[in-house]
């Protein structure tokens, strides 16, 4: 299937069209200084905006202390991993809660970037005013944008917009230097993104790509955010992916990971490799794979994580 066939194809089985943008009636709620001795401290902002008129959501904004409107930096958005922690979203990377392993939004801060941290819906902010929680409203939730016509992942693509939108609002921030990173969850949100989004310049994943074929044969349960009604018919996953070239994608894996069978992650890396080949941009698609190594972000694929983004944004 041609390409734009495919991304035709793909933006049906999403849920169609996106939405114009409302206003962001955007608003600074709470702000601390994180002071460091090494001279990479930062500004925590807790802020607020409007995803959709009647979708008003709060996120978490790192701004290195050395940047300013007069000097502003590049911006990345992070989108948090599920790991079945609903209570967790935009605090884990922010650095407030959770692994530290994942407190990735303070380390890119530390590295001189602008970060937004955002909640997915369902999870941490984006659960109040809901009866349901925890698995049981994101499987509502699931099914509500279903009968709808969409899916979970059509919102969740929306509402990573609206982050860019807002990230690059920001005086302090570089509009023209975006870009995106996740780990599990938050790995597929990049590849979901990153064809709707050409703001993003560089987008990294770490951790998850579970092609429907892998899903099928090892009989996975993954969560909504894969799962795209109607969409095994024109292709996989990879095809999606391979809709960002020819804008620059690292993705990381671990062999032993169960979530993303590593004979699959082969495949879908050759799918990848060719859409860009395709478009004569075979330097901006890496990929690490790293041996004896399961779901988790080891020093090794972090470290190829922030080369990729020195190489791209700064």
């Amino acid at each position: 299937m041609a390409v734009a066939d495919f991304r035709e194809r793909l933006l049906e089985c999403l849920g169609g069209p996106w939405p114009d943008p409302s206003p962001l009636n955007a608003k600074v709620l709470e702000t601390k200084v994180v002071e460091s001795t090494q001279g990479d401290g930062y500004r925590l902002e807790k802020v607020e905006y409007d995803n959709e008129p009647d979708d008003r959501v709060a996120a978490l904004l790192l701004i290195p202390s050395s940047s300013s409107p007069a000097r502003p930096v590049p911006g990345i958005c992070i989108w948090h991993q599920h790991n079945g922690e609903w209570h967790l979203g935009k605090s884990e990377p922010a650095g407030l809660a959770g692994n530290p392993m994942h407190h990735t939004g303070v380390a890119l801060a530390r590295e001189g970037y602008a970060v937004l941290c955002i909640d997915a819906i369902g999870f941490e902010d984006r659960q109040r005013n809901y009866h349901l929680q925890a698995g049981n409203l994101e499987r509502f939730l699931f099914l509500k944008y279903v009968v709808a016509g969409k899916c979970m992942a059509w919102k969740n693509i929306l509402d990573m917009r609206r982050a860019v939108d807002y990230l690059s609002s920001r005086a302090e921030v570089r509009a023209d230097r975006l870009g995106c990173y996740g780990h599990s969850m938050g790995s597929t949100h990049t590849w979901l993104v990153g064809p709707w989004e050409p703001r993003l310049k560089a987008l990294a994943g770490n951790c998850c790509l579970p092609t429907y074929a892998g899903i099928h044969k090892h009989e996975l349960l993954h969560c909504f955010p894969n799962f795209v009604p109607g969409l095994n018919r024109y292709g996989d996953t990879p095809d999606i992916a391979a809709q960002i070239a020819p804008r620059a994608l690292h993705l990381n894996f671990g062999d032993q990971d169960d979530g993303s069978p590593i004979e699959e992650v082969h495949r879908g890396v050759e799918t990848i490799q060719r859409a860009y080949q395709a478009q004569h941009a075979e330097n901006s698609f890496t990929w690490f794979i790293q041996e004896n190594t399961g779901h988790v972000l080891s020093p090794e694929m972090w470290e190829k994580t922030r080369t990729f983004f020195a190489r791209h944004l700064k």
